[in-house]
């Protein structure tokens, strides 16, 4: 019985931390793409950190993780009005990853997370970052 608990302390652990340990800010996003979601598709992070984004395409197409400008949401469909609306973007191949950085935006506050291939916001592909305060 001893044992059975410990293994399972040990498991729900491994599950927190592989959740981002409840739900903090990190310096990291780490990203799936497929067809047509982003998993996970909400993410928290330090405003003005410099933050590590892993990104795997596992769909069959070209994604795109696009965070939008602070107060800036797309419609039903990414257009090329909304490209001066950009933050920060990386597009990935299918069946490819990158690694890439960004500095996080000072100001705090909910921002769109959409990928601009054509037809793929309207398909669904739409995440959220929330941007709050670095812990001291």
């Amino acid at each position: 019985m001893k044992t059975k608990v410990l293994v399972l302390s040990v498991l729900f652990s491994l599950l927190l931390v592989s959740c981002g340990g409840g739900g903090g800010a990190s310096d990291k996003i780490n990203v799936t793409m497929t067809d047509f979601h982003y998993t996970p598709d909400a993410f928290i992070i330090p405003a003005g950190q410099t933050i590590t984004v892993n990104v795997r395409n596992d769909g069959a197409v070209l994604h795109e993780f696009v965070l939008m400008k602070p107060g800036i949401t797309i419609g039903e469909a990414f257009g090329p009005e909304d490209e001066e609306n950009i933050y920060w973007e990386v597009e990935v191949d299918p069946g490819q990853s990158k690694t890439e950085t960004f500095t996080a935006p000072a100001e705090l506050g909910d921002y769109q997370v959409v990928c601009g291939t054509e037809g793929h916001v309207a398909a669904g592909m739409v995440g959220s970052l929330k941007v709050v305060e670095p812990k001291k």
